[in-house]
């Protein structure tokens, strides 16, 4: 361990202290805040700073809490920052920061954001991982920057308690990006006065600079479009450009950066027909090959199901397949199980059950497993107890899903049920609703391999969080990416803890990472807030979550909280965006109500259809405590909707037909107005309001504009090149020219 002096710039609120310490290529930076009183300026260095929860004066307090406000912290030399960790007074404190921005650099005046989040008004230490990847490489910061934006107290000035960073500081490690950092600016800043030239017409300025440094400003088919619209005004090429860009699939990432817009559609059963009766707690799985949803018992309100039902999709029509599995040599009657669906061999898998209190004597709380066979329509039992082959105890509220890959199907989580276990129903349940005081026993992580029909334990019950451990719990999501070989884990409840941590494990290293600890953010604002039965599916083609809450957990009012949302985590960006919440608050007129979208509820089920994108939901506990007994029915399909490729083409050539109009109306009215009445009007989305009025003014732009002048080129030439820029947004970052201009880095004098 080698030691180094640092210094601290001071930022506008105060004067902290800091060390850094080096160990084994890791830069650990800890900055213990102090805010002397009488203290003129500079920076007073320290070796190694503590972390000092419970002294009031270890913190660094603005003087207010207006914007700007911010410190600065230099590191000695440059370093490849991992992550950033805030300690805390000892108690809640109204100084805590809420919201804050982290931002990071070379320099002080030209930093990149590496992190948007806030604190927990806790005494718990929190650590955020930071953004240090530009085009897929590390780059290094020496200058970190954080900015409060709120404190947990409105009208309170901002403290910091304490500021740890880790990262990389070795320069074997560094210097080499370092070099392409320096070379990535470089051809940045090449690349913006490449598109400055072109938009002002340097023509030579912009031949001279790209022969010279062999930089491209763009993807060629970019290049391609801007010399058929703004050099040659071609539209006719310039539409076959942006058409060609529509069939290679260019539109998908700008599509993919729109936030989803949620459209709630009742299924609802011809009158006469049968169909499944109010439940919770019941399964569901989803057939996308033969567009077939599966359904299996549940809790009415009264009593567990063993009912088993299909809904074919295209016939909108439930069938029973059974009134009573038991008597079909199926699964008795259940709830709070899981089932899971192998759709090459058209098998489903389901396993554990709930069992009251009143019943657990050691012939009720054998673990059965079964298999049912959908083309024979025959259920067979696996084991009648999965404890005695090395697998599970007879759980609840677990999760369980296939991987179609190696056929081998992963549980995870739930409670055990014992006959010594007097415990009434835990929260997370479909039936009381109340908590214990016995410690219950959670179920580890199993697999089962269905070809050779043999179970294993995974990982055991972590009791305590900690590196490498994984805590269970119950109704809780998990869900399968069979390409990247991880199951994802999120929420759940343990004991009295919600939970909304969230977190990845390795099929095939035994690794677990975690994404997030639960503690990012000042609740439901950037992630779903902490609760129980969730409801979550996987795109893996999309490389998305998504989660339907259920009961969440109001941290203020110490009570449960049911509204629903809908949450769709992207696996790339790292990025939660909430698209719904109910706008429909449960009550007693709830019949008279039109169907516009679903009550909340928990214990419901959804499915998701991956190749159509669609999802259903089947009914669930609407928590009504006028009538705890009420189950639901009802049948919903929801639709996530981003604008199509084909919108976005439309969209172009609205545009490029505008800007022709224009041009038309200087030089031939008549031909104009044909222009608008075909070309132009075949573009136009006339059932959009606000298109269909701008549609009707452009007529009156062909008796207002006076003729152009014909050798003065470069107002058109100004047009087009802002038409070019406009284009260029659809296309993927990567293939276009720089979304910032030149002009935009000009520091004026104040």
């Amino acid at each position: 361990m080698s030691v180094m002096s640092a210094v601290l710039e001071r930022g506008a609120l105060g004067r902290p202290e800091l060390g850094v310490v080096n160990m084994d290529q890791m830069l650990k930076l800890s900055y213990d805040i102090h805010d002397y009183s009488s203290f003129s300026g500079g920076y007073v260095p320290k070796n190694i700073a503590e972390d000092k929860p419970s002294d009031q004066a270890s913190r660094w307090s603005s003087e207010n809490n207006n914007p700007p406000q911010y410190i600065i912290l230099k590191l000695k030399q440059p370093a490849i920052l991992r992550t950033i960790t805030f300690g805390k007074y000892e108690k809640t404190h109204v100084c805590n920061l809420k919201k804050f921005k982290v931002l990071g650099g070379l320099c002080e005046d030209n930093m990149i954001e590496l992190l948007d989040s806030g604190l927990k008004n806790d005494n718990q230490p929190e650590t955020f991982y930071l953004k240090y990847k530009l085009e897929n490489n590390p780059f290094p910061c020496q200058y970190v920057k954080v900015v409060p934006l709120h404190s947990w107290g409105p009208s309170f000035n901002y403290s910091i308690w304490y500021v740890e960073l880790w990262g990389v500081d070795d320069p074997a490690t560094v210097l080499p990006h370092m070099d392409w950092f320096t070379a990535y600016r470089e051809k940045e800043a090449i690349r913006l006065c490449l598109k400055h030239f072109r938009q002002q017409n340097y023509q030579e300025a912009f031949s001279s600079l790209q022969k010279r440094t062999r930089v491209q400003l763009e993807d060629p088919l970019l290049t391609q479009l801007h010399a058929a619209l703004v050099e040659r005004g071609d539209f006719g090429a310039t539409e076959e450009a942006v058409q060609q860009a529509h069939d290679r699939g260019l539109f998908r990432e700008y599509i993919g950066q729109h936030e989803y817009r949620p459209e709630w559609l009742p299924i609802v059963p011809a009158p006469g027909t049968d169909r499944p009766g109010m439940r919770g707690g019941h399964q569901m799985c989803f057939d996308p090959a033969h567009e077939v949803m599966y359904l299996l018992g549940g809790w009415d309100g009264t009593q567990d199901l063993a009912d088993f039902w299909a809904f074919e999709i295209k016939q909108g029509r439930w069938t029973r397949l059974s009134a009573d599995t038991a008597a079909e040599g199926g699964p008795s009657a259940r709830s709070c199980h899981k089932m899971c669906l192998d759709m090459e061999r058209q098998q489903i898998f389901t396993l554990g059950r709930y069992v009251d209190s009143s019943q657990r004597i050691p012939e009720n709380l054998r673990s059965d497993f079964y298999m049912y066979d959908i083309p024979c329509r025959k259920w067979t039992l696996i084991t009648d107890d999965t404890a005695s082959v090395g697998g599970p105890n007879l759980i609840f509220d677990h999760q369980m899903c296939l991987d179609p890959v190696t056929r081998t199907i992963y549980v995870f989580g739930g409670k055990e049920l014992t006959c010594t276990a007097s415990v009434a129903r835990s929260s997370l349940d479909d039936r009381t609703g109340t908590l214990s005081s016995v410690e219950p026993v959670f179920s580890g992580l199993y697999a089962f391999h269905v070809a050779t029909s043999t179970w294993g334990l995974l990982r055991s019950d972590g009791h305590h969080a900690g590196p490498g451990q994984i805590r269970s719990r119950v109704s809780h999501c998990m869900l399968l990416d069979h390409k990247s070989r991880l199951l994802y884990v999120l929420a759940g409840q343990r004991n009295k803890e919600y939970l909304n941590d969230f977190f990845t494990y390795c099929l095939d290293t035994d690794e677990l990472v975690v994404i997030s600890d639960g503690t990012r953010g000042d609740g439901a604002s950037d992630v779903p807030a902490a609760g129980t039965t969730q409801r979550a599916t996987i795109d893996v083609d999309q490389a998305e979550i998504h989660v339907l809450s259920g009961l969440s957990k109001d941290k203020e009012k110490k009570e449960d909280n049911l509204k629903n949302s809908f949450w769709v985590y992207d696996i790339k960006q790292n990025k939660w965006s909430c698209i719904y919440r109910n706008r429909l608050e449960p009550g007693p007129s709830d019949d008279a109500r039109p169907l516009v979208e679903p009550c909340p509820r928990f214990a419901h089920q959804l499915v998701f259809d991956h190749i159509r994108k669609v999802f259903y939901l089947f009914g669930g506990n609407p928590g009504r405590k006028c009538n705890p007994k009420m189950r639901l029915d009802d049948f919903w399909r929801l639709k996530l909707t981003r604008p199509t490729c084909t919108e976005i083409l439309r969209q172009c050539k609205l545009l490029l037909r505008r800007q022709r109009f224009e041009e038309l109306v200087t030089e031939d009215v008549m031909a104009a107005l044909q222009y608008l009445q075909t070309e132009l009007a075949s573009t136009v989305d006339h059932a959009d309001a606000e298109q269909e009025r701008q549609f009707q003014l452009l007529a009156s732009r062909l008796f207002a504009v006076p003729p152009a002048d014909p050798a003065d080129t470069e107002p058109r030439r100004r047009a087009r090149s802002q038409l070019f820029d406009q284009l260029t947004v659809f296309f993927p970052a990567d293939m276009a020219q720089p979304r910032t201009n030149l002009t935009d880095l000009i520091v004026l004098d104040k």
